[in-house]
């Protein structure tokens, strides 16, 4: 048993409360359901002071209070607890709560009891995480003084290797990442907290950077730790506290390291010339070995600033020939396309070109032929003495040829100038009667000379709006195909209708016909039938694709009939008419 003098008295505290002190203190907590612990715990530890650091003391009268209480602080450093309060198991149920469920971790827990026998010590010590146990009756001042004094120098500690701990893991997962600022600005808060870990001091710490390099440039806070974290991403110094504004301005002009009480300013001029001035507020003067640690972190830190630097630039010169990369590719692909238009147009000039040499020589041998049928005959009436009218009708004839032939070559000339595919025709009122009698007289000769005949079945006055040579060239090409694929002998029959708001007119022949193959492709550039033509005579294939494309500028349509090969065909072309 203790001697008497120098047991824990209870004793009722009814003087002055000291004035409040305006340095930290050790927060402690007395959980305990007997208000004279609370009063006689108070009056023992009054004068209480470790590290220069005095006590502040909070009371809770039961585990529910003090439930409350440490999930209010969790900066507490020791718990002096009592085991019965409630129930015979409070206090150790309030134990289980604080590690286990808020995950208090480092407040130390004293436990003490004035029946011992109710929680045994060892039981309590095996399966409960306390860091002392104390019968009420054995703890005196002095012993109270010194369980205190281990379990605060043991949370301090503990608080040391936690924030070693936090101020690692913020360093080791910023230098994974660090290629911008954000990073940087987490591994420049990691090296504070470290700093402030390795020293074993409670400081708060700044970081700034001023980009300019000159007298009057502002700055930016890249990091902060303690009462200064709440500057951390300030964009200027006017964000700053007038006095804190003033050290870190003092520390650019003055451009070198400053070591004073509690305070330590370092001046940093990284290799890209940027400036870095950290500053430490510590409750204690740094030793020569302190100054060189956080001159070394000080260092490296200029020199990831730099890295971060190049870095960013890196990143933006690579950025800047991918975007001129692009801009050429964009280029290229518009000259490519250019390129690839201007091919199609070539393309398409020389379809267009030989398209034109065809309908040349396919238009032209018409009216050549008529000339050269009619100078034969021209040849044997002179032969034969025949009358001046008989040579001067077959003079006639050749004229008229050759006019329709001259008509032929401007309207191909005028072909030629414009696209085939915008050619407009003239409308104007055409007696189609007329028209049709003028191309059956034109190609008569070539039907005499295979002995065929020509029937021509059109009432007068048949007025048609239409481009009468445009007409004829349509007309002529199924009239000189009818002879060209009709049998020596045969007939062809050329008739002209009016029927409803339309002109039809219709060229049948007794030549080969037309297979089914055949009227599937008829109208189509240079398709040649299986039928040959019956004397011989030369084809294109563009007779046909001419007719069409003709009828189809009028608005009207073109068609083809035939029973089947042997039994002839029918042309049908139909054109919105006009009654005179």
């Amino acid at each position: 048993m203790a001697e008497q003098d120098d047991v824990l008295h209870l004793i009722d505290d009814t003087g002055t409360a000291p004035e409040a002190s305006t340095t930290r203190k050790w927060k402690v907590a007395v959980i305990d359901d007997d208000q004279a612990v609370h009063e006689g715990t108070r009056f023992a530890l009054s004068d209480y002071s470790l590290n220069g650091q005095t006590l502040e003391i909070l009371s809770a009268y039961s585990a529910a209070e003090g439930r409350a209480l440490m999930r209010a602080h969790p900066d507490v450093a020791a718990v002096l607890l009592d085991v019965i309060m409630e129930t015979d198991a409070a206090g150790l149920d309030l134990v289980e709560y604080i590690r286990n469920e808020i995950r208090n971790e480092t407040v130390r827990i004293i436990l003490r009891t004035g029946q011992p026998g109710q929680a045994p010590e060892r039981r309590v010590i095996v399966q409960y995480d306390i860091n002392d146990y104390k019968a009420k009756t054995e703890l005196t001042a002095d012993k109270l003084f010194t369980s205190l004094t281990a379990a605060l120098r043991s949370y301090q500690q503990l608080e040391r290797m936690v924030q070693t701990r936090r101020g690692l893991e913020i360093i080791i997962d910023a230098a994974s990442t660090l290629y911008d600022f954000r990073s940087m600005q987490r591994l420049a808060e990691g090296v504070l907290t470290q700093i402030a870990s390795l020293l074993n001091v409670d400081c708060a710490g700044i970081l700034v950077l001023r980009d300019g390099g000159a007298v009057g440039d502002d700055f930016s806070v890249l990091a902060g730790s303690g009462c200064y974290s709440r500057f951390i991403g300030a964009a200027g110094s006017k964000s700053l506290d007038p006095d804190l504004r003033s050290m870190v301005e003092a520390a650019f002009r003055r451009r070198k390291h400053e070591f004073v009480d509690q305070r330590t300013v370092l001046y940093i001029r990284t290799g890209s010339g940027r400036e870095v001035v950290v500053l430490l507020q510590a409750e204690r003067q740094l030793s020569e070995t302190d100054r060189s640690l956080v001159e070394i972190f000080g260092g490296r830190l200029s020199i990831a600033f730099d890295n971060v630097i190049l870095y960013q630039q890196l990143h933006e010169a690579n950025t800047q020939l991918e975007d001129r990369v692009a801009q050429r590719t964009r280029a290229l692909m518009q000259a490519n396309r250019r390129l690839s238009a201007q091919w199609l147009r070539l393309q398409r000039a020389n379809g267009f070109k030989n398209e034109i040499l065809g309908t040349v020589a396919h238009d032209l041998k018409n009216p050549l032929g008529v000339i050269l049928g009619r100078t034969e005959m021209l040849t044997e009436l002179i032969a034969a003495g025949s009358s001046r009218e008989s040579v001067t009708a077959q003079v006639e004839h050749i004229r008229d040829a050759a006019k329709r032939l001259t008509s032929m070559v401007d309207h191909l000339i005028s072909d030629a100038m414009a696209d085939a595919f915008d050619i407009t025709v003239r409308r104007e009122p055409v007696d189609i009667a007329a028209l049709v009698s003028e191309v059956a007289d034109a190609n008569q000769p070539l039907a005499v000379n295979k002995q065929q005949a020509i029937n021509v079945s059109a009432p007068p006055n048949v007025v048609t709006m239409c481009d009468a040579d445009r007409m004829r060239e349509a007309i002529d090409n199924l009239v000189s195909n009818a002879i060209k694929y009709s049998p020596i002998g045969g007939k062809i029959a050329v008739l002209v209708n009016h029927e409803k708001n339309n002109t039809v007119i219709r060229i049948a022949d007794e030549g080969a016909g037309l297979s089914p193959e055949d009227l599937g492709r008829l109208f189509g550039r240079f398709q040649r039938l299986s039928a040959k033509p019956t004397a011989g005579e030369s084809s294109t294939g563009l007779g046909l694709s001419i007719v069409k494309h003709i009828v189809d500028m009028h608005g009207g349509e073109v068609t083809a009939d035939s029973a089947g090969p042997g039994q002839g065909s029918t042309f049908t072309i139909i054109l919105p008419a006009t009654d005179a």
